[in-house]
């Protein structure tokens, strides 16, 4: 395998774009509702941010939220990323396996065809989503 290709730090992306907008600690503090040596400690690696913190911290310097939740968190990228095997696994593809889910929400063979056509339409990223998906089509129809 070759080597993975340097990735910043989610401290060092957030020192390098608040640097960029020109903001300094105190006013990102200021915008995330936090304290300045938090906003440090973020910044130097000696702190995990919350879900919300990651939320406002993408909102105030306009970064992607889910972007920065998985650099935040990798080890959360690698399960969403892989299968048992270490493959990558499609979301189309785990929906289409979980019988279980497919019963309890009673999702019949013409839904699933719907399902599978959107799926080819783009990336879906988590299999839940195919279920609001669905209740989305069934609420437009009136079922």
């Amino acid at each position: 395998m070759g080597r993975k290709k340097e990735q910043r730090s989610f401290g060092q992306l957030l020192r390098e774009r608040r640097r960029k907008l020109d903001l300094t600690q105190n006013e990102v503090a200021r915008r995330i509702k936090t304290s300045t040596p938090y906003v440090g400690h973020l910044e130097a690696g000696k702190r995990h941010p919350s879900d919300k913190v990651i939320a406002r911290l993408a909102e105030v310097l306009g970064l992607e939220r889910r972007e920065l939740f998985f650099l935040a968190n990798p080890a959360a990228l690698e399960l969403v990323q892989t299968d048992g095997d270490g493959h990558k696994a499609s979301a189309w593809d785990e929906f289409r396996r979980d019988d279980h889910s497919k019963r309890l929400h009673n999702i019949s063979s013409d839904e699933m065809d719907i399902l599978e056509k959107i799926a080819r339409l783009g990336e879906i990223s988590a299999a839940r989503d195919f279920i609001y998906i669905l209740n989305t089509i069934r609420h437009a129809l009136g079922r």
